[in-house]
């Protein structure tokens, strides 16, 4: 067993720190850079906003243009604002009976059956007793309302405990002592003292940690489903009042409740200074503090104004193809029992037009009681009429079944625990087992015809492994099998966990030539994989007690395997803080300060870090996409290492690697406080913050040197080329959706048996609309010319995919997908689409995936199936007929928004073929037996 612990800081008493997610409208604590020549102060790390997270730019105009907003007195509890109860049941003891009924005779069904039984109390129309025929509906009813009370039960329990949770609180008037509150008694405004490992009972805004910089890193699992660790601030200005008095004291203004995880605009009125906090100053509620001993926070939304439980909506609510159609067939049933009815009403009033003379002394149809000498209560023909056609309605109701409602919920239960037992769907490296989590669609999984799947963790492991280099325009592939690089830190010996594949002749260089001038450049090239990231490095201990573990922690996979190739060679990234990492460098421990973080974000598709190095030089390391890097290179001083670096991703490309590129450029005194000056201006604007800081990573990320570029393999997981031809031969099409650049998308298309050689490929990638319309004419003539081809000498019509010989592919671009969805060439691409057997989507956004779901799913009645295990994929899950989510690497946002769950993607050909053939044949057998036993019953009655 390995127990974890922070990371020994070996040239300061702060304790380490995460660079992740700091977004861009918060300035971090100084760091002073008086040794590196000049006496400056910078600020801290900048950080912009995540991957696919909104632009916070919204909430600050709504804020600070007249927007609603809430003021917060700090360490003053307001009565004003909601408490701190939260409440997940959906009943109460007075609420049940009426709230219950209501949600269940929204089922039509059930108001039909209760119109039955109502009229099976009237004496005239009476056929069954009047209590046997309320026993069916009621006994329906009771069942569904038992099921939804012990439910409902377990949320009040588990809302009992929620809420009775302890918590450390400043008592008002008192000279910092906590005190324990309930969660449910903590109000806005209280300050609350969380200690490690414990759980945030309410959405705070950090005024102090336990260390000196004000940092403290959490744990969002309860929250978004990541497992890594996110990094929060305390501002330094609350962190020096706490320091210095024991309290902090001040009014905070921020945004109305909303549910955006990812944003938070205010600012906090201190000693006659106004501070703007965003969203790396607030913990929100289910959140844990992890290596960080203490944290102070003031409570800003409380109970269900915390994000989490405005964000507690679930996922959205599917319907089951079948249960549809079972709809019509009840609307044809229903048609057909008026007719039955009508019928039979019509007859009886033509039998009592002939016999009328004869009724009073027909044995079941008289007029006279002779025991008491009075006669029937007869109204007429007519009214006769009416009556048989209302105890008719009652005699043929069965012909719509009550009891198939509760049928079906019993053999989806049913279907769920089969799939959930199967062994065949068991995952042995995650543990996990299949998760049926909605009960209503399991017969729609054998009803699939298109499945888009995401590439990255899906079809592959998303367990990332640097395989080869290319530095100054040099290709270093012939990578061996190492055992990676060790360091001596307080005479205990500590190694990376990971060991990756290392080339011999840059280990020679590295090792044995150091002042070379081929060797600076690859010892600046592994600095940069080093020191250009968000990587936690933790310790581990081991059985050895004079060994230690390093164990990269982040939250890209990418990273770590840098972070991890540098150790391999010697420059292992030791620690890290909020203003500095220690790198050892070939054995020599070194302290480089992080003056600025640009961290990734999706309209620069790269990263940059600001050093200021050992030797009193600062440089920007950048690392990002080819298609962006190459923008801000330099080309015309080193022509020649741009292209051999071009020709090398392409090759690393080709292989199926994920590819990165590396650039540095050593910045001079005034162009550094040129961005100091402009940073800090941009951090303290009112409106637009998130623009202007983007706008200044752009200014400062130019005329980089290149460094070179590296290829990580993300290999494909066990089967999926075979569960991809399986699926293929069952007549579904597989379409893939990756954010990949085009060369790497195609490279798994092949590896993945979805391409192939004899394949004809059809390449969209454009990057205007003009042009993007006349890729799509030339493609749809293309498919037209090759169905003539097919339809010649066969007499019916074919797809130019099933054509002789010949199988169309399709490959897009998401820049051309841009110009195309939701405009009129979407049309033009649906067209496209379904002639080919084969659609591959790279370099797409999360809702452009959504958006080439929706394409077929709202043009076809086709059923669609989405597969994905990321954040990125949770649109495109929601978006399909059919949403199953991957227990991967990325967290588990995917799993939390689907409606299957599993561990592989080659579970998907026993979940359809099998499975779900099974559940859909089985489900449509019952209730076709349903109807035709019912409907025999009724055709015999009317006889």
């Amino acid at each position: 067993m390995t127990s974890e612990r922070p990371l020994i800081d070996v040239a300061s008493p702060h304790p380490p720190a995460a660079a992740s997610q700091l977004p861009p409208s918060q300035p971090e604590p100084p760091v002073r850079a008086d040794h590196l020549g000049f006496s400056v102060e910078v600020p801290g790390p900048f950080r912009p906003s995540r991957r696919d997270q909104p632009d916070p730019s919204a909430s600050e105009r709504e804020l600070h243009e007249g927007g609603e907003y809430r003021a917060v007195a700090v360490g003053e509890p307001s009565p004003e604002f909601a408490g701190n109860a939260v409440r997940t049941a959906k009943y109460s003891a007075l609420t049940f009976l009426p709230r219950n009924l209501f949600e269940q005779f929204r089922r039509l069904s059930y108001v039909y059956f209760l119109a039955i039984t109502v009229l099976n109390q009237l004496p005239q129309v009476a056929v069954f007793g009047r209590g046997a025929s309320v026993l069916p509906l009621a006994f329906v009813l009771f069942v569904t309302a038992v099921k939804d009370a012990y439910e409902d039960i377990r949320r009040h329990r588990s809302d009992r405990r929620e809420n009775n949770r302890l918590a450390a609180v400043l008592a008002p008037q008192t000279a910092g002592e906590y005190l324990p509150k309930k969660w449910k008694h903590i109000r806005v405004g209280d300050v609350v003292r969380v200690a490690s490992n414990e759980t945030l009972p309410a959405d705070m805004v950090l005024l102090a940690t336990s260390d000196p910089t004000g940092l403290a890193h959490v744990q969002t699992v309860n929250l978004d489903g990541e497992t890594n660790l996110k990094t929060r601030y305390a501002k330094q200005e609350t962190q020096l009042s706490f320091s210095h008095d024991g309290h902090v004291a001040g009014m905070l203004h921020c945004e109305r409740p909303n549910r955006n995880i990812y944003g938070f605009q205010a600012n906090l009125e201190i000693d006659g200074k106004r501070v703007s906090l965003g969203p790396s100053n607030i913990v929100l509620r289910g959140c844990e503090l992890k290596n960080t001993t203490w944290a102070i926070g003031v409570v800003v939304y409380a109970g269900k104004e915390t994000k989490v439980m405005l964000n507690n909506s679930g996922p959205p609510s599917k319907r089951s193809r079948l249960e549809t159609q079972l709809n019509r067939e009840t609307v044809i049933l229903s048609i057909m029992l008026i007719g039955m009815c009508i019928t039979a009403s019509v007859l009886a009033g033509i039998w009592l037009l002939n016999h009328q003379r004869e009724l009073e002394f027909t044995q079941f149809f008289r007029e006279k009681d002779y025991t008491t000498g009075k006669n029937y209560n007869y109204y007429g023909i007519g009214m006769q009429i009416f009556v048989t056609f209302l105890m008719a309605v009652i005699v043929y109701q069965v012909i719509i079944p009550i009891s198939l409602y509760i049928s079906m919920e019993l053999v989806r239960l049913g279907q769920a625990y089969f799939m959930g037992a199967d062994n065949d769907l068991y995952d042995e490296s995650s543990r996990s087992r299949f998760q049926c989590r909605a009960l209503n669609i399991n017969e729609d999984l054998g009803q699939i015809k298109y499945v888009f799947s995401d590439k990255t963790g899906t079809l592959t492991e998303n367990k990332m492994e640097f395989m080869c280099a290319s530095i100054h325009g040099v290709d270093y592939s012939s990578g061996k099998p190492a055992c990676g690089s060790s360091v001596v830190v307080d005479d205990l010996l500590w190694t990376p966990k990971m060991a990756v594949r290392t080339d011999p002749q840059l280990l020679k260089l590295l090792n044995n030539d150091s002042s070379n001038e081929e060797a600076k450049l690859v010892l600046e090239f592994f600095l940069a994989l080093a020191a250009c990231n968000t990587i936690v490095p933790l310790v581990l201990d081991t059985r050895d007690p004079k060994q230690k573990l390093i164990d990269y922690q982040g939250e890209s996979p990418d990273e770590q395997a840098l972070a991890y190739a540098a150790a391999s060679y010697g420059i292992v990234l030791v620690e890290r803080t909020s203003g500095y990492v220690v790198i050892d460098v070939l054995g020599d421990r070194q302290r480089f300060d992080i003056l600025g973080l640009h961290e990734f974000d999706s309209d620069r598709k790269r990263m940059s870090v600001i050093v200021g190095c050992p030797d009193k030089t600062v440089k920007l390391y950048v690392k990002g996409a080819d298609s962006s890097m190459f923008g801000i290179i330099n080309k015309s001083l080193e022509l020649d290492n741009v292209r051999a670096t071009e020709a090398h991703l392409h090759k690393y490309s080709s292989l199926g690697l994920r590819t990165l590129v590396v650039g540095m450029r050593e910045l001079s005194q005034p162009e550094f406080e040129e961005w100091q000056l402009a940073y800090e201006k941009a951090s303290t604007a009112v409106l637009g913050r998130g623009n202007l800081l983007r706008s200044i990573a752009a200014n400062v990320e130019c005329n980089i040197h290149i460094l070179g570029a590296s290829g990580i393999e993300d290999k494909l997981q066990d089967g999926v080329p075979e569960a991809i031809e399986s699926l293929r031969q069952a007549g579904m099409k597989v379409w893939i959706l990756t954010g990949d650049k085009q060369e790497t998308a195609i490279s798994i298309g092949y590896s993945c048996k979805l391409l192939t050689n004899d394949m004809t490929q059809i390449v969209i990638n454009n990057n205007s609309k003009e042009s993007c319309k006349r890729s799509l004419e030339e493609a749809l003539a293309r498919t037209k010319e090759h169905r003539v081809a097919s339809s010649i000498g066969s007499p019916y019509p074919v797809l130019a995919s099933e054509s002789s010989g010949t199988v169309l592919a399709l490959i897009v671009d998401g820049n051309s997908l841009v110009y195309i969805l939701e405009t009129e060439l979407q049309e033009e691409l649906f067209k496209v689409a379904t002639e080919c057997s084969v659609v591959l989507c790279c370099r797409v956004a999360p809702l452009q995936k959504a958006g080439i779901v929706a394409l077929i799913k709202n043009r076809t009645d086709d059923m669609t199936l989405a597969i994905g295990d990321g954040a990125n994929d949770v649109s495109m899950i929601q978006m399909a007929d059919v949403g199953v989510g991957i227990n991967g690497q990325e967290g588990g946002q995917a799993v939390m928004a689907s409606d299957f769950s599993m561990g592989q993607f080659r579970f998907l050909v026993p979940l359809l073929l099998v499975h779900g053939h099974w559940n859909y044949q089985r489900m449509g057998y019952m209730i076709l037996y349903n109807f035709y036993k019912n409907a025999t019953f009724v055709l015999v009655l009317f006889w």
